[in-house]
Order: structure tokens, then sequence, then C-alpha cells
């Protein structure tokens, strides 16, 4: 019989489809031929696209009767090939070079695999005893790592926005907390009377952060009540770093003009130049003015692992960290976690339901994690990383994380010399933001237009992937380095097809008319 197939005359009794004693054969066989598929299917991708565009497969995919069952699995995946598997961007190629997704290591997918069979809901101890504790282990870990301190905590969730939407939510109600207590910075200049309520605190509030921290931050002000424009764009210096004498300039005039300064962003690895805040003097002014210290580590926390560590001193100081481990420590999505350094601000997100965490179960001292959490339902996520640590270790993680830095460095070097392109900014980790000039003319304007084209063009190829964005308002190109494969032939194979596309379009545009003599 072919995989999971049913006879015509006997369209499937549903139970057959649910994995249990009675149907672990089949669970075997189907797993078994889809990894065999997929394997398959990695070994012989040798681009990262196909170049098939939103009109050439949106028709195949509406196409499909989803009322009308196949009851057949390998007709399933047949047809899967077709409207996902064949076009699908391959993110383990050498040449996608786009956005801050990573090649993934194998212990971690056999924890995804395990973690999908049993299917633990990681809200309470009663759903996931063990999941609970490797869990639990594993931030402690991490906050060893970071050097959060004893009473450190954190909860593993979706990505880094909905890391830095929790973390900001703690930072806002702890500073509500405080102005209305009073509990404010004991520096009696920074003093002020409490306000008597909520209604008078909200408005006041305000986040300050790098123009060229994550967009996340902005969504999180407005989906806390506070509104972008509760945060503060402080302007970065020359390496898209953020400004300390501008923060420091930004918290006073807070003070001057009556507002409470409830966060400070710093970014370690911002997602365009992968730039590090400098932490210890972002500490500094936070502990001064009493703010809480927020550091997005989303992109730079496997600098946890690495040899380069030491480019996260300042991170132990803040008050909580944001890491994705399916950036920098090669783990499937979905894998991050928001670190607190006082267990005791998680208070905040902690509500009580009788038909799941009752507050008696606190008081015994049962472990629900949905008590630190935002989300209630989650995946067992942290089994990836508890695989991947067991099986390869921390350090073989970081020597991945520390290749590709050492490729980007590399690479900034061929870029610097290439007169073909300009260079925006030397890496600390691993992007690099660059723009095509073409050598007849110099018009900004014709320069965008250009590089947008090269841009497109080659995604339309599918020999390789590479992502934009605008710097002081012009359009650029961006390589992410993510992935120990990429050579820097491969770049510079990816920089001679950007060439090639740019030349094409420049050879296209009418020429200006000759003035007359």
């Amino acid at each position: 019989m072919d995989l999971l197939a049913r006879p015509a005359e006997d369209p499937a009794d549903s139970r057959t489809y649910l994995l249990n004693e009675k149907t672990a054969q089949d669970y075997r066989t189907a797993v078994s031929e889809s990894v065999a598929r997929i394997g398959a299917k990695i070994a012989g991708t040798d681009r990262p696209f196909t170049g098939i565009t939103v009109d050439g497969l949106a028709p195949a995919v509406s196409g499909i009767d989803l009322d009308v069952p196949l009851h057949d699995a390998a007709a399933a995946l047949d047809e899967l090939e077709e409207v996902y598997l064949r076009d699908a961007v391959y993110f383990h190629h050498p040449r996608y070079l786009a956005h801050l997704n990573c090649p993934v290591v194998i212990p971690a997918l056999v924890g995804e695999a395990v973690l999908s069979a049993v299917n633990s809901s990681l809200d309470t101890w009663d759903q996931s005893a063990g999941g609970t504790l490797i869990e639990r282990r594993l931030i402690d870990w991490t906050a060893e790592r970071i050097g959060l301190g004893e009473a450190a905590d954190g909860i593993f969730t979706s990505g880094g926005s909905q890391s830095n939407l929790q973390a900001l939510m703690l930072a806002r109600d702890e500073a509500c907390r405080r102005a209305l207590t009073g509990a404010g910075v004991a520096s009696p200049e920074l003093d002020t009377p409490p306000p008597s309520r909520l209604t008078d605190v909200l408005p006041r509030l305000r986040i300050l952060t790098s123009e060229c921290s994550h967009f996340s931050i902005r969504k999180s002000a407005t989906l806390l009540g506070m509104g972008a424009e509760a945060v503060i764009s402080v302007p970065s210096d020359e390496n898209k770093r953020m400004r300390t004498a501008d923060l420091a300039d930004e918290l006073a005039r807070c003070h001057r003009d009556g507002l409470i300064p409830m966060a400070v962003v710093a970014t370690a690895g911002t997602t365009d130049f992968g730039s590090i805040d400098p932490l210890p003097e972002i500490a500094e002014l936070c502990d001064r003015y009493g703010a809480w210290m927020h550091v997005d580590a989303a992109y730079g926390c496997g600098l946890l692992v690495s040899r380069r560590r030491a480019l996260l001193t300042g991170i132990e100081r803040a008050d909580s960290v944001t890491v994705d481990y399916h950036k920098s420590f090669f783990q499937p999505v979905s894998s991050s976690a928001v670190l607190v350094r006082d267990r005791a601000t998680l208070r905040h997100v902690t509500y009580h339901a009788d038909y799941l965490n009752p507050r008696r179960m606190a008081e015994r001292r049962i472990p629900n994690q949905v008590d630190k959490s935002i989300q209630t339902t989650r995946r067992f996520d942290a089994l990836k990383l508890w695989l991947t640590l067991r099986i390869m270790g921390a350090g073989a993680v970081g020597e991945l994380f520390d290749d590709v830095i050492d490729r980007a460095a590399e690479a900034w070097k061929l870029l610097h010399d290439d007169p073909r392109f300009s260079v925006v900014v030397a890496p600390q980790l691993s992007t690099l933001v660059f723009r095509y000039v073409p050598t007849t003319d110099q018009d900004p304007e014709l320069c965008d237009r250009v590089n947008l084209h090269a841009r497109d063009a080659l995604f339309a190829s599918g020999d390789a992937i590479v992502a934009g964005t605008v710097v002081d308002g012009r359009h650029h190109l961006k390589f992410t380095l993510l992935n120990p494969e990429t050579t820097l032939d491969d770049i510079a194979a990816v920089l001679d097809l950007i060439a090639e596309h740019a030349g094409a379009y420049l050879a296209e545009q009418p020429r200006p008319a000759l003035s007359a003599r």
C-alpha cells in the first residue's frame, strides 16, 4: 500500500490518522518518506530560489480544492513539491545572503521532530513536566552566559518582536509602579512628587532607542497603548552605534519636561549594520536616570558562545535581554527568549485561572510557565536548543557564528577595494550594507534605480538573494551572512552578478542629448 493510502471504497476512517500506539508504524513510514524527500531536495538544490513570481505560483495554490482530500500522503507530498518545495527559498544555500535567516543544525531538527510528535504545551506543569524543567534550565543557562545574576529568570517566546514587546511591557508596568509609589531614583535632583493616578503617568512615559534599532520597538509602544510618538529616536555615530552623548541629552530633556524615561533600548546587533551600542555607557545613564535598560540581542546573542564574547560587555547590567536562538544559534524558527534580571518583575504578566493555573499551584511551588509568559499555549521550542547543546555543544555553535563574522570582515575588504561599490561601514557582526556606484554617472536617483533593479533582477534569476535597505534616504543593498558554508568566492560571484544586472540596466537607459557648441 502507498504511504498512508486508503482504498477508494473506504475513504479513510479518520481515527487512522491519529498518532497513537496503533498507528505508530504509519507514523514512522510517513515521517521517513518525508525526511527522505526533503533530504534529497536539500542535496539537489543548486541555487537558493527558482525565481518564481507571485502570479506564476498563486494559481497552483488557489486551484487546490481543500475540501477534497487525497487520502494519500505520497500524493500530498507530490502536490507539495509543486506548490511549495520546488519554489521555496532555501536558507541553507551559500548564496542566500539576504535576511537574518540561518541554516539549521541537525541536532535541532531532531528536536523539532520529537517536540512535534509529543506535542507538549509549555504553559503548565501538568501538560509538560520534563519540558518545563528543560526550558527553565536553558533560561538559567542563558542568564548565566549573560551574567544577569541569581535572581534572573525568563521565558521562551516566538521571536524577537514578542521578546521586545514583553520586555517593554514589564518596563512600562515597573515605571508606573515606581511613579505611583514614589520609588524613583535616589538622586535628589531627579526626584519629583509622585502622581496620584495611572492616567497621569502613562502619557509621560518615553522609550529611548537608537535610530538604527528594530521597528518592533515602535510597534511595541503602539501595542502597549503609548503610541509610536512615545519612542525617542537617538542618533547614531559613523559606526551606526547609539551616541551616548545624545542619549544623555535626551534623558536630561525628559527630566526637564516632566517626562518619565521608562526604558532605554540598546541594540546588540542592529538588523541593517550588525552594530552594537555602547552598553556600559548606556548602563551608566540608565542607572543615573532610573530607566529600565533593555538589550535587544536578537542578532548578537551568538556572541554569548563566541570567542568575541567581550563585544557584549555591559549586557550583564541590563534589566532585560532579548535573544533569538533562531538567528545566531542556528536553530529552526521559532526559538527565542526574553530574560530579566529580577524574576519578581515577571509578576506583571501573571494571571491565574482556576481551570489552568490556580493560585494554589504557585503557593505549592508548582512551576507553571504560563505565569511568566504573555502566551498561553506554547510549543516546546526549547528542546531544539537543548539537543543542540547536548550533541554538538555551545563551543561548536560559537565557532559557526565566528566563521560568518570572519567572512564578513573579508567581504568588507573585498567591497572596500572594489571601485564598483561603496560600502557604508565596517561590520561588527556579519552584515554589510553597500551600493553599486555607476562609473558613468553619479546621479543619486539613477544610483537608486540601478540598485533597486539589480536586486530585483538577481532575485528573479534565483541565482542569489540579497536584501535591500535605505541609508540617508538612498537605496542600498545588503548582505547578511549567517551561513558558514558561504565562501569569499560566493560573495565575489554575487557581486559580479549584481554588477552585470546593473550594467544591463544602465545600457538600456537613454543617453542625454549632447548640447550644441
